[in-house]
């Protein structure tokens, strides 16, 4: 298995840590997996780019890259959304009850609790769904779908929101645990708030622009018939 391969396999390996670690009432724990998120979503971008300079491109890499990306979206998201929906949430009342739920929603300047919303959740994740069977659709049709600029956009502002939450997990509860509430511990906080808001609904903005734009794009795969 090449290098590019190697970093897509490694980065499935880390999703369910990812999943898990935001959960453990433990700052330095906290900490480590904002760091290995930061290294798994960084690799996200060298892999395919190491793939593509040394010509490295295989079936294997093909089916590892996309599923890595996948598994990365879906396990940060366990966290975040468990952590950081508001108590009443529709879909967050279907899942289990943890201590912790609900208690790190963003704070920033004139928000006391910036929530990460069911329909947000939904659109996004859907969104990928999506895309990953019009993708194969097209490719049965001769067509290939090549990601588009917005896509690339749109991953950029969803990174961005997943490592503000990832550090801000670990961060709230140092606030908590030394009782540092302080003038100085709110700005960072609120700094850190204002990132992952304006990051939150960006990516959402742009799942959306981005979803319509490849519809609009590749709509005609849908009249054209299957390639033999």
């Amino acid at each position: 298995m090449n290098l590019p391969n190697t970093i897509s396999a490694a980065r499935i390996v880390a999703s369910p840590f990812l999943a898990a670690l935001p959960f453990v009432p433990s700052v330095s724990v906290r900490m480590f997996a904002f760091v290995l998120y930061l290294v798994t979503a960084i690799s996200d971008h060298w892999d395919g780019k190491i793939a593509r300079s040394r010509g490295l491109i295989t079936d294997l890499g093909k089916v590892l890259d996309p599923l890595a990306d996948k598994l990365l979206l879906l396990g940060t998201f366990v966290p975040m959304f468990m952590l950081q929906a508001a108590p009443t949430d529709p879909l967050l009342t279907l899942l289990p009850m943890l201590e912790e739920r609900s208690a790190y929603p963003f704070i920033t300047w004139g928000i006391e609790a910036v929530w990460f919303p069911w329909w947000v959740l939904v659109l996004i994740v859907g969104r990928e769904a999506f895309m990953t069977w019009f993708r194969g659709f097209a490719q049965g049709r001769g067509v290939v779908i090549a990601a588009q600029k917005l896509g690339k956009w749109k991953a950029g502002f969803q990174y961005t929101w997943m490592g503000a939450s990832y550090l801000w997990f670990a961060l709230k509860l140092l606030y908590d645990q030394q009782g540092w509430h302080g003038p100085i511990a709110m700005f960072w906080g609120q700094v850190l708030g204002g990132i992952g808001l304006i990051a939150m609904y960006v990516a959402f903005l742009l799942t959306l622009i981005s979803l319509v734009d490849y519809l609009v794009r590749h709509g005609s795969v849908f009249t054209r018939a299957a390639a033999r």
